[in-house]
């Protein structure tokens, strides 16, 4: 056949993987490797190619604490399923003991408490969020190193043939089934890594491949003296996680507030309203939250410290209320941050509702009241 040839392009990809690649960068920061790995397996699963007989992936997640293994898992589930509660985890700390391996399959017939044992693993609770174009389902194993060997042995045979015998002989398929797994193995050695790393502290950009290097060797080691060759041999993926780096943190800190305007839109029925943060308060949180050990965690308890128990007192005590908007700052001198009041309700127009997307754009473009009132709080 003399036709003319066309050369391909495997690199092209479909618009869907690059939308699920793209809104997980936006949620998952400073994690790019990782984030990528996962599109690819997505973009197998799409294509209708993945290995039959075997879950679509088997994804040991390792790094430092708080860098953001599970958080990948959840915006997964946030991206496609709108929800990041549409996981199903399964903390291992729980399974220490070989005899507690009945919670997750179910006692057999016949044992002591049967018909009250409900397993975890069943098929109804890995199908229920499931669409009519979208049928995979997501486990989580966190923190799989805590797990007993009953456990470990149990996942020998998810991991390699994609069933699971429960209690009663029920039979569970898992071959659409993303399988992750995270460990802070060697998470004490890479906390040092990270330590020692100026980067991690300073506003100064830097090239840490280096310390990635490092980490990616650290945590590679630790599990391989964990695990044994026959649990390793069933991974398709170790994926390493990445240092944050301030940078990262500044991102995090941006979502992280943004999250807690959404919970403030969503919980607090007629008295929802709109919070601004100055530069001095968000350098502020960002000081306060920085933590070589603990990662982003450390920024989310600094949020809840000195951001959220301070509006709950100030809603609480009927200081805030339907459509102001609140400024955050942070004096000179100041330990904490102060909080003041635009003009009483200055994003709700007389005789309309309050729409929350109106406020937002009135306080990010400046068109709102600006006649401050100190407003206070009895956080210490």
């Amino acid at each position: 056949m003399g036709g003319m040839k066309l050369m391909l392009d495997p690199g092209r990809r479909s618009s869907e993987v690059e939308f699920f690649e793209e809104s997980l960068r936006r949620k998952v920061v400073g994690q790019d490797r990782a984030v990528r790995q996962l599109a690819r397996i997505y973009q197998v699963f799409r294509a209708g190619i993945s290995a039959p007989g075997h879950p679509l992936a088997n994804l040991l997640l390792l790094g430092p604490t708080g860098s953001g293994k599970t958080r990948l898992v959840e915006a997964a589930a946030e991206v496609l399923f709108g929800e990041e509660r549409a996981v199903l985890k399964i903390d291992c700390a729980e399974f220490q003991h070989s005899h507690e391996i009945s919670k997750l399959i179910g006692s057999p017939p016949g044992y002591l408490g049967h018909r009250e044992t409900h397993p975890l693993i069943t098929q109804e609770a890995l199908d229920q969020y499931h669409t009519d174009t979208l049928k995979v389902s997501l486990i989580l194993f966190d923190e799989i190193e805590k797990a007993s060997d009953a456990l470990w042995q149990l996942l020998l045979g998810i991991l390699d043939k994609a069933t699971l015998t429960l209690g009663d002989n029920q039979r569970v398929d898992l071959s659409r089934s993303m399988i992750f797994m995270t460990s802070n193995l060697g998470s004490q050695e890479m906390a040092n890594l990270v330590e020692g790393s100026l980067g991690f502290v300073s506003g100064v950009e830097r090239d840490n491949t280096d310390l990635d290097q490092k980490i990616y060797k650290t945590a590679s080691e630790a599990a391989r003296r964990k695990f044994s060759p026959e649990f390793m041999n069933r991974i398709d993926r170790v994926i390493v996680f990445r240092s944050l780096q301030r940078d990262h943190l500044e991102s995090i800190l941006e979502i992280e507030i943004e999250r807690i305007q959404e919970r403030i839109m969503k919980s607090t029925a007629g008295k929802q309203f709109v919070f601004q943060c100055t530069p001095a308060a968000r350098d502020f949180l960002l000081q306060e939250g920085t933590d070589a050990k603990y990662g982003a965690r450390h920024l989310k308890r600094a949020l809840e410290r000195h951001l959220v128990f301070p509006i709950s007192n100030l809603l609480s005590t009927d200081q805030i209320r339907l459509g102001d908007l609140i400024t955050v700052d942070v004096e000179p001198g100041n330990s904490k941050p102060v909080f003041f009041r635009e003009e009483r309700g200055a994003l709700l127009r007389p005789g309309t509702v309050f729409n929350p997307a109106r406020a937002l754009s009135a306080a990010s473009t400046g068109t709102a009241a600006r006649s401050l009132v100190p407003v206070h709080s009895a956080a210490d």
